[in-house]
């Protein structure tokens, strides 16, 4: 039965994952290496012009840090990204465009922020989603690499956004030159979704990279293991031990449900520190050090099974007060990181509504059993004190 009961609480998060793993198949993009140790939590290759977009987006922050590559269209040339928050096309696109600097030399490149109010780039200036560490550098075969960290906050978070890119010929006295009226170069634009991490457009199917692979694994690793197998655990040890037919089965399933939930954890907080290590410059500081907590206060739980006293022992009356303690607070700690990693990682509501429903699953569970297990209790004790009430008038307990 218990078999039974945790295949049905984990099928939503097995459904999770393959899904997660669909959408982050990756594609041509992913065998791009940036300098500087720059990595991204998603990329994908644009259906036009030959480029791609590498991204990756901070909701908590209100932040997308981007790198697009692109080849100019002739030697010399330049090469644009941007954002259009009014429309589609090109008139009211934030942009930012790479150009071979006029100072540096040596393959040097300056990139400038314009806001095109019509069908030319206009004057360089600021952008409606203020632009940092902007940079560009020309790589493998002539594509040029540009980056850039946008602040979103002011666009309200959508997850949707109208992207458009370019490519130009060469750049006189620091003045683009028009692009080529082709057809490619008036279709190349597209939809960015950021939340799931694709960008979509009518000819391309686009995906994720290995690192949107691996926070998707994380995730669902994590929710296995503190949301659902440790709180079964709990629960088998809080209801089960009351009914003495159970025991010691009850013993045994919360020491496996806490045994494979750990060992689940660990995969997943492992998988949370290689993240950290893959991307620099990007650290989600409350959600890192709530797992790093759940990590050693589990840890903790582990060797504490080894220094657990017997029931005759006179200390362990405070050794059960530590692991109820502590036990719980892994929990609650564990739930809520859930919903914080979650919230980092854009999932769709529908797999939200599936993780709530099985913590409303467990709770129910709990509730029932709370209410059996003490009906069990009051019935008991007052049996025992009528047992007693007998044998201390000098009766002995009638026997049926």
């Amino acid at each position: 039965m218990a078999r039974s009961v945790l295949a049905l609480l984990l099928l939503p998060l097995a459904a999770m994952e393959a899904s997660a793993q669909d959408t982050a198949a990756a594609g041509g993009c992913a065998g791009e290496a940036f300098s500087a140790n720059r990595a991204y939590a998603a990329c994908s290759d644009l259906p036009r012009l030959g480029a791609s977009l590498h991204w990756t987006y901070d909701r908590g922050a209100g932040e997308l840090s981007v790198a697009f590559v692109a080849a100019p269209s002739a030697p010399g040339g330049w090469v644009a990204w941007g954002l259009n928050p009014a429309g589609d096309g090109m008139a009211g696109a934030q942009a930012l465009v790479a150009v071979p600097s006029s100072s540096g030399g040596g393959g040097a490149w300056d990139v400038r922020t314009y806001n095109i109010s019509g069908y030319g780039l206009g004057e360089p200036g600021p952008i409606a989603f203020p632009a940092s560490d902007l940079a560009a550098e020309l790589g493998a075969e002539g594509r040029v690499r540009v980056f850039g960290r946008l602040s979103m906050a002011s666009y309200g978070g959508a997850g949707v956004l109208n992207q458009v890119w370019q490519v130009g010929p060469a750049v006189t006295y620091g003045v683009p030159a028009p692009h080529a009226m082709a057809g490619d170069n008036l279709a190349a634009k597209a939809k960015l979704d950021l939340l799931t991490k694709t960008t979509t457009a009518a000819a391309s199917d686009a995906g994720g990279d290995t690192v949107a692979k691996k926070r998707n694994i994380h995730g669902v690793l994590n929710a296995v293991s503190w949301g659902i197998l440790l709180p079964m655990g709990a629960i088998f040890a809080r209801y089960l031990k009351t009914f003495r037919s159970a025991d010691p089965a009850w013993f045994y399933l919360h020491v496996s449900c806490q045994l494979i939930g750990y060992g689940v954890g660990v995969s997943g907080w492992a998988t949370g520190i290689n993240l950290g290590n893959m991307s620099n410059g990007i650290t989600y500081t409350l959600h890192r050090n709530i797992g790093i907590i759940v990590f050693a206060l589990g840890t903790l739980q582990i060797f504490a099974l080894f220094l657990r006293p017997k029931k005759e022992h006179k200390y362990r009356l405070y050794w059960n007060m530590y692991h109820h303690s502590v036990g719980y607070t892994v929990i609650i700690l564990g739930i809520t990181n859930i919903f914080k990693g979650m919230t980092i990682l854009g999932v769709e509501q529908r797999w939200k509504t599936a993780y709530v429903a099985v913590l409303c699953l467990l709770g129910v569970t709990a509730v029932i059993l709370e209410a059996v297990t003490w009906s069990m209790v009051v019935k008991r004790r007052k049996a025992e004190s009528k047992t007693f009430n007998n044998a201390s008038n000098g009766h002995l307990p009638r026997h049926v």
